[in-house]
């Protein structure tokens, strides 16, 4: 039988458009390192917090 492992134990990440911490998710397992975004939807929009007016 696999191993359980548990949601708080995956590795996290933060989207540069949200802000917000995403987690590791079975269909980016081989592509994690290069996961930027945490949605279509933060990748189609593509600006980074830092380029956002104040």
């Amino acid at each position: 039988m696999p191993k359980m492992i548990r949601k708080g134990d995956l590795p996290q990440k933060t989207c540069p458009v949200c802000r917000k911490p995403f987690a590791w998710r079975k269909k980016w397992e081989r592509d994690w390192e290069n996961v930027v975004y945490c949605s279509e939807r933060c990748r189609r929009t593509g600006k980074t917090a830092s380029d956002a007016k104040p």
